[in-house]
């Protein structure tokens, strides 16, 4: 029993260090976080005079509605509205032509439906920054320039969304695809009635890592966007940084950058629960 007792204490205070290791990390790595956040709240003398505070100012309303009215080219407000677009196209349409491409290679008996989709697995290799000016070319020769369909369309194939839908849908049963078969559904019934609630938890969690992706997207929205008013986010917060002898308004870039956090933060706690349960299943 003694032993049994001190095994529980040990295992206990491992409990205890892990937890407080743990805490010390979020602290670690919020810190700066909260640092943006003082600095959005703040007047510009006080950031510039050290040292800097570390508590909130009186300046909240007033920098974010600043911040939210104004921009170097075009209004923050509108600037996340366009990256807003320009995600949730992307995430959307990655998910959509994944689960059609991963339906039609598994289900679907065509010859060379197994090269297809290795052609399709290859282009990982071929990320937007190696074929960027291709497809500018191509994007600039439909008249898609400056438009939210040339923000969105070039990045809506996903060769990994299309292997994981794949490996996924090789896990149902053939029986469920035998037995809509006999009671007369159709391929696109089976698919939406079937298939698609069962994949209710990955699509989740590729939403996520998908609008993420498309939130952060720099280079691309940089080379197709000349018009101040198609300009997304991230490519905001660099126009307001200084150039030569100007003066930064730092107040109004730290509440820009804490702006631009808040949605990707708003999806992922929105969907943690279907995020975690579809990594989960997914590695299954």
């Amino acid at each position: 029993m003694a032993d049994r007792g001190g095994m529980v204490e040990r295992r206990g205070a491992g409990l205890w260090l892990t937890h407080l290791g743990l805490i010390a990390g979020v602290l670690f790595i919020f810190f700066p976080i909260w640092l943006a956040f003082v600095a959005s709240t703040v007047t510009q003398p006080e950031i510039v005079r050290p040292p800097m505070p570390l508590l909130p100012g009186d300046q909240f309303f007033a920098n974010y509605r600043k911040a939210l009215v104004s921009g170097v080219n075009a209004p923050v407000a509108l600037m996340l509205l366009n990256s807003g677009v320009m995600a949730i196209g992307i995430a959307v349409g990655k998910i959509v032509i994944s689960l059609l491409s991963a339906f039609a290679i598994v289900y679907f008996r065509f010859p060379g439906r197994q090269i297809f989709f290795w052609l399709i697995f290859l282009t990982l290799m071929l990320p937007v920054e190696v074929r960027i000016v291709p497809t500018y070319e191509v994007v600039a020769g439909f008249g898609m320039l400056n438009s939210y369909s040339g923000l969105i369309l070039p990045l809506i194939a996903s060769a990994t969304a299309t292997f994981l839908f794949r490996q996924f849908f090789m896990t149902v049963p053939d029986e469920l695809a035998e037995a809509a078969r006999v009671d007369g559904a159709r391929p696109m019934q089976f698919f939406r009635d079937i298939l698609l609630p069962m994949s209710r938890t990955n699509i989740a969690a590729l939403f996520v890592i998908l609008f993420i992706y498309g939130w952060n997207q720099y280079l691309w929205p940089l080379l197709i966007t000349t018009d101040p008013s198609m300009n997304t986010i991230v490519m905001g917060i660099k126009q307001m940084f200084p150039s030569g002898d100007d003066v930064a308004d730092w107040p109004v870039i730290m509440a820009t950058s804490i702006l631009a956090m808040l949605p990707p933060v708003v999806v992922v706690i929105a969907m943690q629960r279907l995020f975690i349960r579809g990594l989960v299943e997914s590695e299954k």
